[in-house]
């Protein structure tokens, strides 16, 4: 293919896309350019089918440090290891917008790969690597349903905004990705601050022209291209192993398909499975690999039929009814915060962390680098679901479900000026049967109001599934478990609280669903939500007043910026004996804010009272008790603080000018003086202080001051604030 170049104009900036340069080995490659953010994606099919007995497509989506102008800030190790966080969400939202469009019979290995190769700090990569990777598809010989894109929709104040930047993201209202053919929707992944349904639903609208522009510009391309794709031959069931199967399994299923008992139901399903497996060895043995996957579309087949026609649940439910719930606070002893969810089968026990400041996760990716302060992580062991299993690090699964999760609490967090500790939260699924993701959502509530985090209000989240015939006929279903999971349609996981959403994230299993399907499942998630918080409430409805006896406390003064080297000292040699000596963490900001953690109240005080000492700054007509520090000719160096001296002039002290300095002090000696100026250098000028000398040099709160109490009350002395549960306002 010769190179070729493509341009258009997308929400006022400039998209070029380029073929046949790069990769040119691959089934099909693009590269897509918007703004300087380059995303190079590459699609390659295996030729001739595996044994797996299922599609085998992967997807990647490939950070590079260079594409941002960095270099690996670990000392030992330079080069890109495992995908970051970022990376992984990035590749499943890739992921979950193309697989839908595949024929499922598919069983040659199929390689999605999204590389990026520059990013201009203001557009993200996610929709250039999107529309790369539908491109290359669309260009290449590999069967696929496309073309798809997606494109990000954020509110901000009054505006709402098509592809925004990094900037204008932030502190938005709402901030939503969707993919689709412009037509209908396949993928929605969004984080709000409680925003309403309609709201919500109104983005979704809006957005579907931007797409359908992205979808004509494919169009143009493919139509001059004109890509010819390779037919496959997929293995198809035999007539008589399908007549079989609805003749001697079918009526077997539909009894055991809707046994009140899970447990039984489950047994009595992998025994029709396991008999008709046995069947076909005996009867049709040329046809075993093809027998298990016709077993699961009878199940898909009879589910959808009794939901469709009869509105029949495997469990008895109704269409709109939650399982049982029951919740339970303070279930682990000794932690700063735990809460226990559970939602029929499905029980996340999520655990809260309280720390310092400086507990912080240091982030250093390609689009991003700062500190961290809330983390929610998410942990699915194989026992969740009765199965064994290796127990490795979280998957893209694992991590995908506790960012969603994260974002759903995200927005009710108070700021770290209200609240100034880091905050992670570990949610263990001790077991599943669907929307554990949701269940994390609801038990991290149950534990941070259970930890005393001041959150704005309880959050609470449901997974909603759908069975559709058409765009006319189907059933939306409340509290979706493992069947209806597995053989539904839609996966629509909505988090939020009282007031509107604050996450969501939607897969599906057809070629799309419609902006009313969508508005129809938002309503009636809104009403199992309220449901949830109502059960939530009624075990914990307000975070604690007073924090866990085992969380540490953290105090906070202000200093002047200028005396964050004082405090630190040379080589941090200052600052790490204080946090030796009294046993406390200490956290220094930029702006001068000092945070002083320990679980030892005693030693903050302490600590406190030294750091004033070290980072205090007089003011002219303030008394001391200093000690003489050195006799010069002409006066005397007193220490009137820790590191702090000040010039007593010999004329201050005597009137007769032969008078010798050494006459009238002495090294090591106590005497009172006042600051008299204090000039253009920071240099103290000191008198003589009439006024009783205190018997103590020691400075501390109580005799710094050395008698004289006329600054007791200066308001540049605001007494710390405390974060200990006893005192902090909501």
């Amino acid at each position: 293919m010769e190179p070729q170049k493509f341009e258009m104009s997308f929400a006022e900036r400039k998209l070029e896309i380029e073929v046949g340069r790069l990769a040119q080995q691959a089934n099909g490659s693009a590269v897509v350019r918007y703004g300087d953010t380059t995303v190079l994606a590459t699609a390659v099919m295996r030729a001739t089918p595996g044994n797996a007995d299922y599609l085998p497509l992967t997807v990647e989506y490939e950070e590079r440090l260079y594409a941002a102008g960095k270099i690996k800030g670990s000392k030992w190790v330079k080069r890109e290891g495992r995908p970051s966080e970022e990376a992984i969400l990035a590749g499943r939202l890739v992921d979950r917008t193309l697989r839908p469009r595949f024929d499922q019979r598919i069983r040659n290995d199929i390689q999605i790969v999204t590389t990026v190769l520059s990013i201009d700090k203001e557009n993200d990569p996610e929709m250039p690597a999107l529309l790369a990777g539908s491109l290359a598809l669309m260009i290449s010989d590999i069967p696929w349903g496309g073309p798809l894109a997606g494109a990000r929709i954020a509110k901000k104040g009054e505006e709402i905004i098509v592809c925004p930047s990094y900037e204008q993201r932030q502190n938005a209202s709402y901030d939503i990705f969707v993919s689709g053919d412009g037509q209908t929707i396949n993928m929605i992944e969004a984080e709000a601050t409680e925003v309403a349904e309609k709201d919500f639903v109104q983005a979704v609208e809006k957005i579907q022209e931007p797409i359908k522009q992205l979808i004509n510009f494919q169009n143009e391309i493919i139509q001059t291209l004109n890509p010819q794709k390779t037919v496959l031959t997929l293995s198809e069931p035999s007539s008589d192993l399908r007549n079989s199967l609805k003749k001697y399994t079918s009526p077997r299923l539909q009894d055991v398909l809707f046994l009140a008992d899970r447990q039984e139901r489950n047994r009595s399903v992998e025994q029709v499975r396991q008999e008709w497996l046995n069947f076909v060895a005996e009867k049709y043995p040329e046809e075993q690999k093809l027998a298990a996957n016709l077993f699961d579309q009878e199940i898909d087949i009879i589910i959808h039929q009794n939901i469709l026609a009869e509105g029949k649940r495997s469990d008895g439910r109704k269409l709109d009814e939650l399982r049982q719930i029951n919740c339970q606070v303070s279930f682990i002893p000794r932690t700063h915060g735990s809460g226990l969810f559970q939602r029929g089968e499905t029980q996340a026990l999520s655990i809260a962390t309280l720390a310092a400041p400086g507990a912080e996760q240091w982030i250093e990716e390609m689009e991003f680098e700062g500190r961290k302060r809330f983390m929610h992580h998410y942990n699915f062991p194989p026992y969740s679901v009765g199965e064994t299993g290796p127990m490795r690090g979280p998957g893209r699964r694992e991590i995908g479900h506790g960012a969603l999760a994260e974002k759903a609490i995200r927005a009710v967090l108070p700021t770290k000026e209200q609240f100034p500790y880091t905050v992670r939260i570990v949610s263990e699924i001790l077991s599943s049967n669907g929307s554990s993701s949701m269940a994390s959502a609801c038990g991290s509530t149950l534990a941070l109001m259970d930890a005393g985090v001041p959150i704005t209000r309880p959050v609470a989240g449901i997974a909603m599934g759908l069975m559709m015939e058409n765009e006319k006929n189907y059933k939306i279903l409340t509290d979706i478990q493992g069947p209806e999971d597995h053989h539904g349609d839609m996966d629509f996981k909505i988090a939020g609280t009282q007031n509107g959403i604050t996450a969501a994230q939607m897969d599906v299993k057809v070629r799309g669903v419609t902006v009313k399907i969508i508005n129809e499942t938002l309503q009636q998630s809104k009403q199992a939500r309220l449901q949830i918080l109502q059960e939530i409430s009624k075990i914990i409805d307000r975070p604690r007043e007073q924090l866990s006896e085992f969380a540490p406390r953290i105090e906070i003064i202000k200093i002047n910026p200028s005396k964050i080297r004082d405090l630190i000292g040379a080589g941090g040699k200052t600052i790490n004996k204080l946090i030796e000596d009294y046993g406390v963490t200490i956290d220094i900001e930029d702006d001068g804010s000092v945070y002083v953690a320990s679980e030892n109240v005693h030693g903050i005080q302490e600590a406190l009272t030294k750091i004033k000492s070290i980072t205090y700054e007089p003011v002219v007509g303030e008394s001391f008790v200093g000690t003489v520090n050195r006799l010069l000719n002409f006066g005397a160096l007193v220490k009137i603080l820790p590191g702090q001296n000040g010039l007593l002039h010999v004329s201050e002290l005597t009137n007769q000018p032969n008078m010798s300095i050494h006459q009238l002090l002495k090294e090591g000696q106590e005497i009172k003086v006042k600051i008299k100026e204090i000039d253009d250098l920071g240099r103290l000028n000191l008198i003589l202080d009439q006024a009783k000398i205190a018997p103590s040099n020691d400075y501390s709160h109580e005799n710094r001051y050395a008698g004289d109490d006329h600054r007791q009350s200066d308001t540049r002395f605001n007494q710390p604030k405390r974060y200990n549960g006893f005192n902090r306002s909501r």
